[in-house]
């Protein structure tokens, strides 16, 4: 599988305007991610490789893995950065959107600020049950209606979420237990949706690779809770069951003011913020 990725990666690092930022992939998961930096007509680009990329390499029908997924892209979101505003992530995700819809058949679902229906603006909604609850139905009949393209899933790519949305940081903590029950224990403590952190979602997930239970979070605005503040609870939580953090995974890019945040916290040092970085101030001299 490693290899199918790092020639996505090669194919997409060719692309004139785009930035391949970051890219990772695990076997638990069996699910990558690919973080682009770029221009409309670059990022536009990137995805069609992308989509082509996976039409020859990837099956949904023999794909298994941890993580919830519809589709071979599974989720597309678009964050916009510096003077780029939501509305206008939102027109360029609408317009590959559709692109992607016709020209690989394949049915895609809006969702965050992209959303045409606020009861389906959440990817948790969109995505149950999965590729296998899609797979060989009439999605009309299954009241699972795609906002874009056909009413049944690509044979091999399945379906895919769009969205414009804010920035969000994928903040994973591995425990030192093969128990998934407590990580899953622990995922209910800190997730919102049961009365946990503001703006976090969370699972608990079992990694086979490592014989490790994980939490696995999206912290979905971190002006609501810090990554140091989800982290700090998984601890706590972890302790009441006598166990320990073996260490945490960041998936995918940060803001510097996230991490100057959680330094901050823990060198004790409430004056530090990201203006005081050398290489934002370099950035900046740039602009």
């Amino acid at each position: 599988m490693i290899y199918v990725v790092i020639s996505i990666a090669d194919n997409i690092k060719k692309i004139k305007d785009v930035n391949l930022l970051d890219y990772s992939s695990d076997v638990d998961h069996n699910r990558s991610v690919f973080t682009l930096l770029g221009q409309a007509e670059g990022l536009k680009e990137a995805i069609r490789v992308l989509y082509d990329s996976c039409l020859q390499r990837i099956d949904m029908r023999k794909h298994t893995g941890a993580h919830p997924r519809i589709g071979a892209v599974d989720v597309v979101p678009f964050v916009p950065i510096l003077e780029t505003t939501m509305d206008e992530a939102d027109l360029l995700c609408k317009s590959v959107a559709r692109h992607i819809a016709e020209k690989y058949d394949v049915p895609i679902y809006l969702y965050g600020h992209s959303a045409k229906d606020k009861d389906r603006s959440e990817l948790p909604t969109l995505r149950k049950g999965g590729f296998e609850a899609l797979q060989d139905k009439d999605l009309l009949s299954i009241d699972r209606a795609p906002d874009l393209g056909p009413n049944f899933v690509h044979p091999t790519l399945g379906a895919s979420c769009f969205g414009a949305r804010g920035p969000l940081v994928a903040f994973n903590v591995i425990l030192r237990t093969n128990d998934v029950e407590i990580a899953k224990r622990i995922a209910a403590k800190v997730r919102n949706s049961s009365g946990g952190l503001r703006c976090v979602k969370a699972l608990g997930i079992y990694l086979a690779s490592q014989d490790k239970a994980q939490v696995s979070m999206n912290l979905t605005d971190t002006r609501m809770t810090s990554v140091y503040t989800a982290f700090e609870m998984v601890k706590m939580e972890a302790l009441r069951y006598g166990v320990g953090i073996e260490k945490s995974e960041l998936i995918g890019a940060i803001s510097l003011e996230s991490i100057c945040d959680s330094l901050s916290y823990y060198l004790q040092l409430p004056e530090l913020k990201a203006d005081r970085v050398i290489e934002r101030g370099i950035v900046d001299l740039l602009k």
